[in-house]
């Protein structure tokens, strides 16, 4: 039954939705996900560091690279290939182009709508923009709920079992033991809370994307020879143009679109919440860093994982297994028996970062709920790491539709949330393309310039006088030149 519901969500409700507002917030805003895309080196090289109390926008990004390069970027890319043949990688291209778009809006809102926590910290994310921006705090409480049953509980139990059954294959560990060391490792970040969430993922992260990236693309390089005839099946197989798969279009985009916006995660909701801690000068900025964390997910991450599993020589239409099997046994094919093993340990990287992700996501969602929730939030952690036990040990696969039906009921509400709020995501765009059309390279956020709306003067306070005069003959120079090229 769970199955029917999922299906009917995903496949007949959800992916018109995600792909036909990805397509309209991509036409309305001029194509802002190619506009700004070198303009995202800028934002992240002027703020690697954080301050003594804040963090910084490299540091959100970790953290939303934590959650979104997860068992998606190898299971997921196994699961859509081994379904939906190579086309299915295309289609994920495609989902990722126009989500880099519902990233920069979502993304942009929760740091537009965000909240000082009173200890120098950030918090936000759909809940907050529903409310603030919405005024409908029965509708974020919703959000909170879906995203703390989602992310907080249900997927961490899910990621648990996928990297205690790799490590058992690789290595004959028994999953009690990877169970208990993960639920151990992760309670000692919990403690720390968001700052030392976001230590580990400044560590971990880059060094499981570079590690993981550097040696897929050995395996690619040593095949290059073979990359551009792939690709082309790929692009073939997309549109069942390619004889050997031509039975599996359908399976294509819906595997493609399904694993690409799950991976991905743009316009579920979930990333808004991480994209909010940052302190930064203006909402935009924020929202161009997390269309960046998009494209490295699908287009670097899966894109490598994909053309590993194509190029192995291992896959074979029809393949039944998982996907971390296919994933093991391709790089196995190439490098040896040690490619099994480095899978298994890149897996476990990944499902660590993405369950602190995870918990944050829940956290956040408690706080929202109940302000200051220390007794709950107690209750909260040794729950999440009782799950993570038990997934370990425990097939939880009956576990997974109901995890894809709350999220696909969270991206709905997300979703629609976005739309509402489109105009005012407009408006701050513009403000924003205003002052970097003249000259301005790192344009501040001025809130005394939207008074109608329902922002923290502590996360966004008015702007002295002098800086508002200069933002102010910024606007007027771009209108009079705007008024005379029309």
């Amino acid at each position: 039954m769970l199955d029917i519901i999922n299906d009917f969500l995903t496949g007949k409700v959800l992916i018109p939705v995600v792909l036909g507002l990805g397509s309209y917030f991509t036409i309305r805003s001029r194509f802002v996900q190619f506009r700004y895309f070198m303009h995202m080196f800028t934002v992240l090289l002027g703020s690697w560091r954080s301050g003594s109390h804040h963090l910084s926008s490299f540091q959100a990004l970790t953290l939303s690279l934590a959650g979104r390069v997860g068992t998606g970027n190898i299971v997921g890319v196994g699961i859509a290939v081994s379904m939906g043949g190579p086309g299915a990688v295309f289609w994920m291209w495609m989902t990722a182009l126009l989500g880099m778009s519902s990233s920069f809006f979502e993304c942009t809102l929760g740091q537009l709508y965000k909240r000082s926590d009173g200890n120098g910290l950030f918090r936000g994310g759909p809940s907050w923009y529903i409310e603030y921006g919405l005024d409908k705090r029965w509708l974020g409480t919703i959000a909170a709920l879906l995203l703390l049953v989602t992310f907080g509980f249900a997927i961490n139990g899910l990621e648990s079992h996928a990297v205690s059954h790799s490590l058992k294959d690789a290595f004959g560990l028994a999953p009690i033991w990877s169970g208990l060391t993960l639920s151990l490792l992760l309670g000692a970040v919990f403690i720390g809370g968001i700052k030392r969430i976001a230590a580990v993922a400044d560590l971990l992260v880059p060094l499981k994307v570079l590690a993981y990236v550097g040696v897929t693309s050995y395996v690619i390089v040593l095949q290059f020879d073979q990359v551009p005839p792939m690709l082309m099946t790929i692009i073939q197989s997309a549109f069942g143009l390619d004889q050997a798969f031509g039975g599996l279009i359908g399976s294509a985009i819906v595997m493609g679109v399904r694993r690409g916006v799950f991976s991905n995660e743009a316009g579920l909701g979930s990333a808004p919440n991480v994209a909010s801690v940052a302190k930064i000068d203006h909402p935009v900025a924020q929202g161009v860093v997390q269309a960046f964390s998009v494209f490295i997910d699908t287009f670097v991450i899966c894109t490598c994982t994909a053309l590993l599993i194509l190029l192995s020589g291992f896959y074979a239409p029809g393949f039944e297994g998982d996907g971390v099997a296919l994933a093991q046994n391709s790089l196995a094919a190439v490098v040896g028996e040690w490619g099994r093993m480095f899978i298994s340990v890149v897996l476990a990287l990944f499902v660590f970062t993405a369950m602190l992700y995870n918990y944050y996501l829940g956290e956040n969602s408690l706080r929202f709920m109940f302000c200051e929730p220390r007794k709950t939030l107690f209750f909260y952690r040794s729950l999440v790491l009782v799950l993570v036990f038990w997934g370990a040990v425990e097939d939880l696969s009956t576990v997974l539709a109901f995890a894809d039906i709350t999220m696909t009921l969270l991206a709905l509400v997300n979703l629609v949330a976005m739309a509402m709020l489109f105009k005012v995501c407009l408006r701050i765009l513009r403000d924003y393309d205003e002052q970097r059309r003249v000259g301005i390279n790192t344009p501040i956020f001025d809130s005394s310039k939207f008074l109608d709306l329902d922002l923290d003067p502590l996360a966004w306070p008015p702007q002295p006088r002098e800086l508002q005069t200069i933002n102010r003959s910024s606007s007027s120079v771009a209108n009079e030149a705007t008024t005379r090229s029309a």
